[in-house]
């Protein structure tokens, strides 16, 4: 089967920044902006300029400063949104104009008060107010996968008439398990049509744990544009994580038919000033980037490790700019222990090994893993018994 470039829309500055206590500042944008670049995403969608005048400069400035990727902007579809997004995107080498309106019955009839025929104009108004900012439209149809099939392949039919490029089919609360969102997407693809040159996006949510996964199985359907974050950030649980979308893809190319732009040998580099600049540290069992993603602390699985990485690593750390760690805690092994101390720089007899190996044991019991300075007090601890001892001996 045929290998497929993947669109890598990145929208940590933007979904990723609204949620609560991820924040930045203008500055902070800025900085995470050239990061984002350097890792290669092929899109930057770098704020909502209506939200505030903050947004707006943060648009404008990473606009002006960042060329290579495309940098977009969002909006609803409503005149004075779109207007403050097209001004703020006015400088960038290769704009993008996002707008968006609610397709659900659901927010038509309960949020916006408005009808399905209102939805249809004020989407084709809309678009067409946008094509005098930017070549590059896309529109997002907000709660799609909780909307009419009918309905929602008019919504797609309507947008791409009036000028837009990318369709974007968001799982705006992640609703969905992967076996409907491929049929989802399958479905729509299917009936919609003009869609020659048109580019499918999916932006799926984490409430349920299933924002990759789904992503996942919306490219099998067709896809072609992801919408991710750095550390899988934004609204609620969160978007469906950059680097495990891209790590899937560089792992498993038997089951998953598609390339990215990305370096992922920045990827960690990413995730650990995202949370420098929010404050906000990464679990430490996250995917890829987590403290513990490549960390291993049992016996069993240390000496696999050391004797061959391959049997409990299914990626090399340093592609992702990690580093591979044998943590020494209570359940580490004699193989780990040898390995630490021989890396301190302390060649050790059998026995020597076993007196340390128990001693490490016994405070990993009382306190979380062993650091290296306590090791090497350990093992200055039984030298100096043994010179000790040794020097008390001889004839009388």
């Amino acid at each position: 089967m045929a290998t497929d470039r993947l669109i890598i829309f990145d929208t940590t500055l933007r979904d990723g920044e609204q949620a609560p206590g991820f924040s930045m500042n203008t500055d902070e944008k800025l900085l995470l902006a050239r990061q984002i670049d350097a890792l290669g995403a092929d899109i930057i969608e770098a704020g909502f300029p209506i939200a505030s005048d903050d947004d707006a400069r943060a648009v404008k400035l990473i606009a002006e400063e960042i060329r290579r990727p495309v940098i977009a902007g969002l909006a609803r579809c409503d005149p004075d949104d779109i207007e403050r997004a097209g001004q703020s995107l006015r400088p960038a080498a290769r704009p993008r104009l996002h707008t968006f309106l609610a397709t659900s019955d659901l927010h038509l009839e309960r949020k916006l008060r408005m009808s399905r025929e209102e939805c249809l104009r004020a989407i084709s108004a809309g678009i067409t107010q946008a094509g005098e900012y930017a070549d590059d439209i896309e529109f997002s149809a907000e709660d799609a996968t909780r909307s009419d099939m009918d309905f929602l392949c008019r919504v797609v039919e309507t947008a791409i008439d009036a000028g837009a490029t990318t369709i974007n089919l968001p799982d705006t609360v992640g609703f969905l398990v992967p076996r409907e969102i491929e049929a989802f997407f399958t479905e729509v693809i299917r009936r919609t049509g003009g869609t020659d040159g048109v580019v499918f996006s999916a932006h799926c949510h984490d409430d349920l744990g299933l924002a990759v996964a789904n992503t996942l199985a919306a490219i099998k359907a067709g896809v072609r544009q992801v919408e991710c974050t750095i550390n899988g950030i934004g609204e609620r649980a969160g978007n469906a994580a950059l680097e495990e979308i891209v790590m899937a893809a560089r792992v498993r190319p038997d089951q998953l038919f598609y390339t990215t732009s990305i370096d992922a040998t920045q990827l960690v580099r990413a995730s650990r000033l995202l949370s420098e600049l929010t404050g906000e540290p990464v679990q430490a069992n996250k995917a890829i980037v987590g403290r513990n993603a490549f960390a291993h602390e049992a016996g069993i699985h240390q000496h696999g490790v050391i004797s061959d990485r391959r049997t409990y690593e299914i990626m090399r750390p340093e592609d992702v700019g990690a580093e591979s760690t044998l943590v020494l805690g209570k359940h580490s092994g004699r193989h780990a222990v040898k390995r630490r101390c021989e890396g301190l720089g302390h060649d050790l007899t059998r026995d020597e090994l076993d007196v340390v190996y128990r001693a490490v044991v016994e405070l990993a019991r009382r306190r979380k893993p062993v650091s290296n300075a306590r090791i090497a007090a350990i093992v200055d601890g039984l030298k100096s018994a043994a010179t000790a001892g040794g020097a008390g001996e001889g004839p009388a």
